[in-house]
């Protein structure tokens, strides 16, 4: 099994969502789990896509209430962590893709990086050569998955 992290901010337009949705739904059409912060924006957009393509989403929320995930999460996990909840997404996700994002989401390539785990950025943090910066949902998916 392998789980993807995608990664973005909280709030976010309609052709980022788009983007996101395509990259839930491409990660699940390839048997991955799809990880996410479990709230609305990108989170949401990836997570509707994963579930609408029959994946699995698992949300690792900030509070303590699994019922502030987004309808699409199928496995939320309330972790009272707020930000710090991006350390245990980087040590679950085998793998990230960044859409678009904020402060939030800097964090969370910084953590992927210490880890060494592939990312694919688009219209994202370009921080690292290590992010690959691509131009499509298939890209992504095509550079964060093994083989």
């Amino acid at each position: 099994m392998v789980i993807v992290a995608v990664i973005g901010a909280g709030e976010c337009d309609a052709a980022t969502g788009e983007i996101a949705y395509e990259v839930g739904q491409r990660l699940a059409r390839a048997g991955c789990v799809v990880v996410n912060g479990g709230l609305g924006g990108v989170m949401e957009a990836a997570s509707r896509g994963a579930a609408q393509a029959g994946g699995t989403v698992v949300g690792i929320l900030p509070g303590d209430r699994v019922e502030d995930a987004n309808p699409h999460v199928n496995v939320p996990i309330a972790t009272g962590l707020g930000d710090a909840r991006n350390a245990v997404i980087a040590n679950t996700a085998d793998a990230f893709v960044a859409v678009g994002g904020s402060y939030g989401t800097l964090s969370e390539i910084a953590f992927a990086l210490k880890r060494g785990k592939p990312i694919a950025g688009i219209g994202s943090w370009e921080v690292d050569p290590q992010v690959r910066v691509v131009a499509t949902p298939e890209e992504a998916v095509l550079h964060i998955l093994p083989g």
